[in-house]
């Protein structure tokens, strides 16, 4: 449906790029900038006024890639009906790892779709409705048994249906702006944060009418996957902390590593790509406040620190491995005192987090490389307490943002998008 609108409120961005389509909220109709300006540049612009080439000023989306609650919710029935009888093939339920081949995974429209930014093709892994990967392909999995192939399956891109109601017009001769910067294609941010892309100029009277669609250009598509399901196999159990009894430990062949590495959105792309890391979330430990929220972390109040959790097979990468990543990232950083980059406070310090007595040692031996009489080493080595997830839109930031995900990526991580 067409709808003529009246003058746009406040304040008018300009983009002037033509294809600047990764980081689109999925549902336009309710979107909201993210609370993250402060690790974002901003740009404070007069009312009515149009910028040439400046970067986007709002977040990434928080609905790319997060499946959905449905598949959680379906396959925890799945699995009351299995436990009598494990032995049997099972659907995966929520937090499971899956390991699956994607045999074919292709566009519905060839011209309509950018490469994605995680692997989609051979044999992956991922933890069920734990981000990563597309909502629809985890839907697709939970319906899934071991050993069973689909092929021919459509699932959504991941940038929502094409929403005809957010398609309308605006009488540009009222804004009093150069229409001149404005050609079809422009993206315009507009003050409510919502964005919208320019699809038609056309003189009308003393009129210059905009056709303006707050659709990302990707709405509508999907891809057509063949895909098998290899192996469905538990999570670790015993992970959110060490109490010291490494007999608890989960009998799980996965493991869990914490690393704080300051702002955690650089370094749990860097897990992501790492080869035998089958989940990373971000969020806050080693505080006092319960299930704290991202503002009060941010005061530095709660005595949290920003971390990453990884669960990674130890087969293919070991956790000294994982440790070498960490203080490659952290650099010179280790000798600084709550402080990682340009970001200070105690919620930024650094630190590794041991989830049983190995761990520890290894973390101790590496770290001791580093201290020496004159440099003193403040990354911090104890025992992992409970991990408080972070806010659904800091997990897997970056990707969404439309940086590579895939296992051996070697681009330039953007830390703040």
């Amino acid at each position: 449906m067409m709808m003529t609108t009246n003058i746009l409120s406040a304040i008018l961005l300009l983009c002037c790029c033509t294809n600047h389509v990764q980081a689109w909220s999925t549902a336009p109709t309710s979107f909201t900038p993210s609370p993250l300006h402060h690790r974002r540049s901003s740009i404070v612009v007069p009312s009515a006024t149009l910028l040439a080439n400046i970067g986007r000023s709002w977040g990434t989306t928080t609905a790319l890639f997060l499946a959905d609650t449905t598949a959680a919710s379906s396959s925890t029935a799945d699995e009351e009906c299995t436990d009598n009888n494990a032995s049997k093939p099972r659907k995966p339920k929520s937090g499971d790892i899956v390991t699956f081949t994607l045999q074919r995974f292709q566009s519905t429209d060839p011209n309509s779709i950018v490469e994605p930014h995680f692997d989609t093709s051979g044999t992956l892994q991922l933890r069920l409705n734990h981000g990563n990967y597309l909502p629809g392909l985890h839907n697709l999995l939970a319906t899934m048994t071991p050993g069973e192939t689909i092929t021919g399956s459509t699932i959504d891109a991941g940038y929502g249906s094409y929403n005809t109601q957010l398609v309308f017009q605006i009488d540009a001769t009222q804004l009093q702006v150069d229409t001149s910067l404005v050609k079809i294609g422009t993206m315009l941010a507009m003050g409510n944060g919502m964005e919208v892309r320019v699809t038609k100029i056309e003189e009308d009277g003393e009129k210059l009418m905009w056709t303006l669609d707050g659709n990302h250009p990707l709405a509508g598509a999907s891809y057509e996957v063949d895909v098998r399901l290899d192996d469905v196999e538990e999570a670790p159990s015993h992970w959110e902390c060490y109490d010291g009894d490494d007999e608890k430990k989960s009998s799980s062949k996965y493991e869990v590593a914490t690393f704080g590495l300051g702002c955690f959105w650089g370094g749990e792309l860097a897990y992501q790509r790492l080869p035998g890391v089958v989940s990373t979330a971000v969020g806050y430990t080693q505080g006092e406040k319960v299930n704290p929220a991202y503002e009060e972390v941010c005061t530095g109040s709660t005595g949290h620190t920003e971390a990453i959790q990884v669960v990674f097979d130890p087969n293919v990468a070991s956790y000294r491995s994982l440790l070498h990543l960490a203080f490659n990232r952290l650099g010179d950083d280790i000798y600084k005192q709550n402080q990682v980059g340009n970001d200070r406070g105690t919620q930024y310090r650094s630190g590794i987090y041991y989830h049983d007595e190995e761990q520890r040692q290894i973390a101790e031996e590496l770290l001791e490389s580093y201290a020496s009489a004159d440099r003193e080493v403040f990354t911090e080595v104890k025992e992992a307490k409970v991990f408080y997830t972070a806010e659904e839109y800091h997990q897997q930031y970056l990707l969404k943002g439309g940086q590579s995900a895939k296992k051996g990526a070697s681009e330039s991580i953007r830390c703040y998008g």
